[in-house]
């Protein structure tokens, strides 16, 4: 038997070892790695070169760099934002903005008597300071205004600092139709297509299972001669049954999957807060329910004729003319096929929370 030998490039690298010149070959690997994933970020560049105007890469570069800088790993997240993966981390809707949307609700539930017949006119309660006897005039948002007067509903709006724009608010009630119901139809995407003539595309793009999160892509129509407006904004609901409540959140983000397109106006500024309180349980129709809705941008008509048109939608399904898929018993794994999930693991559900399962209202 003759002895082994190792192949001569192995014996000259065991030299270089020895010989001290182990750091170097690491060095040169790391190099070799660096340099690979520098020539990768700048092919994701070019790309979204030519699908993303100039305009829209300053504020999607910036954002995404505003938030990650001075934070742990924030380069990595920049890297990750650049080869086109979407960063939940930072986008996803936290428990505390739901719990906001309730307590705005639950001062609203304070002031009952808005439906009382005594004409005395009442605004929606401005947020509290956090600290009583600092004058903070500067910061403090202007007063709600209010715009109509229904039965049903009120409604207010109040304008939105440095632009023209407004936020609108209603309060409301319906004693025709159950909680469950009025919630169910808001989630439905295919039925919301059929109620809804404005609605050009609803689809749902990517979605985190570690909160219930959702990222949609929405096209709705304006009138002629304005172009079509075209909303990425992320969304989340709950149901907590134990506190008889109901809330769904949305505001807009960057999606590196979804860029501008020149057939429609992108609008970048948006926030909608639907909270729902049942009379008495999530099926007395002849209770029925308290809302509260909140959406910016929005103008005076649009927020009556979007109620009307979803309370008509509502009633439809009650009377079983439409089926509506009911979200507050559907499974948690449950979801439509084209929404991407980012983590194959089985969403967490906590008690008196229902995750979504086809989250597709806008």
């Amino acid at each position: 038997m003759f002895p082994w030998r190792p192949p001569a490039a192995l014996a000259t690298w065991l030299a270089g070892a020895r010989g001290g010149g182990l750091l170097a070959l690491l060095a040169n690997q790391c190099r070799f790695v660096t340099g690979l994933r520098v020539r990768r970020a700048q092919q994701i560049a070019q790309l979204y070169g030519r699908l993303y105007s100039e305009s829209s890469r300053c504020v999607l570069l910036g954002r995404l760099w505003r938030r990650l800088r001075g934070r742990p790993g924030h380069a990595s997240a920049l890297m990750a934002a650049l080869a086109g993966a979407f960063v939940w981390d930072e986008e996803r809707i936290q428990e505390e903005e739901l719990q906001r949307s309730i307590n705005e609700m639950k001062r609203l539930e304070e002031m009952s008597h808005i439906f009382q017949s005594s004409g005395v006119e009442c605004h929606p309660p401005e947020p509290k300071s956090q600290a009583e006897g600092i004058d903070n005039s500067k910061d403090k948002e202007d007063p709600w205004e209010m715009v109509m007067d229904k039965k049903h509903f009120k409604l207010w709006r109040r304008p939105i600092t440095g632009t023209h724009l407004y936020q609108y608010r209603v309060f409301g009630t319906y004693t025709d139709v159950t909680p469950r119901q009025f919630f169910n139809v808001q989630l439905d995407t295919e039925y919301r297509k059929k109620w809804d003539a404005l609605v050009i595309k609803l689809e749902v793009i990517e979605r985190d299972v570690v909160s219930g999160s959702e990222v949609l892509h929405w096209v709705t129509q304006f009138p002629y001669p304005m172009y079509s407006r075209d909303y990425v904004y992320v969304r989340r609901y709950s149901v907590d049954q134990e506190n008889n409540v109901m809330v769904l959140v949305s505001r807009a983000v960057e999606h590196p999957s979804v860029p501008e397109s020149p057939e429609f106006v992108r609008v970048r500024s948006y926030e909608s807060q639907m909270v729902i309180r049942p009379h008495k349980s999530f099926d007395e129709s002849a209770l029925g329910l308290y809302f509260c809705f909140t959406r910016f941008p929005c103008v005076p008509t649009g927020m009556p004729e979007f109620l009307e048109k979803l309370h008509m939608a509502t009633l439809k399904a009650k009377n079983m003319e439409i089926k509506v898929k009911d979200y507050m018993s559907a499974k948690p794994l449950e979801m439509s096929s084209e929404a991407k999930a980012t983590v194959p693991s089985s969403e967490r559900k906590t008690e008196g929370s229902c995750g979504p399962a086809r989250i597709e209202y806008a």
